[in-house]
C-alpha cells in the first residue's frame, strides 16, 4: 500500500525513530489538530543548549507518524536555535515530498517542535517562544486551520 507516499515516508511509517517518552525531558510539547485528529508530543533533552537526545509519540496517520520521526532526527544534535530553524517544508522535503492533503501534517510537526523548546525555555529562562507570532511566514502551502488554543 504505497500511495501517493515516497520511500521515505513509508521507512519512517513502518520503522519510525526515536518513538517513546523521555522521563527526564528539558521540553515536552504537544500540539493536535482536531479537525483531522492527528496529535504530536515531542519531548526533547538539552544540555549546552544541544538537543542531545528526542523522543516522540503521535496519535494520528501514517504521514503524521513520518513527520514526527524524520522531525525527530533533523533536530537531534542540533542547538536549539538551529532546530527552530527546521520548517514543515524542511520536514517534508526531507520525507521525498507529502501529497498535497498531508502536508499539515509537516506543519504540526514544525509546531510539536516549537512548542517543545518552548517548554524548555520556559522551565530554564521563565520566558518562552512567542508562539503566536512565530516563524509561521512559510504556511502558504496548506489550508489554514483553526487554532483553538
Amino acid at each position: 500500500m504505497k500511495g501517493p507516499y515516497s520511500d521515505k515516508v513509508m521507512e519512517h511509517f513502518s520503522s519510525p525513530h526515536n518513538v517513546g517518552e523521555l522521563d527526564d525531558a528539558d521540553g515536552v510539547g504537544e500540539v493536535g489538530n482536531p479537525a483531522c485528529g492527528d496529535i504530536m508530543k515531542m519531548y526533547i533533552k538539552v544540555e549546552d543548549d544541544v538537543i542531545v537526545d528526542t523522543r516522540f509519540k503521535t496519535f494520528g496517520c501514517g504521514a503524521a507518524i513520518a513527520t514526527s520521526s524524520m522531525a525527530t532526527d533533523l533536530i537531534k544534535g542540533k542547538s536549539v536555535e538551529e532546530a527552530l530553524q527546521v520548517t514543515n517544508k524542511a520536514v517534508a522535503e526531507a520525507l521525498g515530498g507529502l501529497p498535497k492533503q498531508k502536508l499539515h501534517c509537516s506543519v504540526l510537526a514544525e509546531e510539536a517542535i516549537q512548542a517543545a523548546i518552548d517548554d524548555y525555555l520556559k522551565k530554564t529562562t521563565g520566558k518562552g517562544l512567542d508562539l503566536k507570532q512565530s516563524s509561521h511566514d512559510h504556511h502558504h502551502d496548506h489550508e489554514p486551520e483553526g487554532d483553538d488554543e
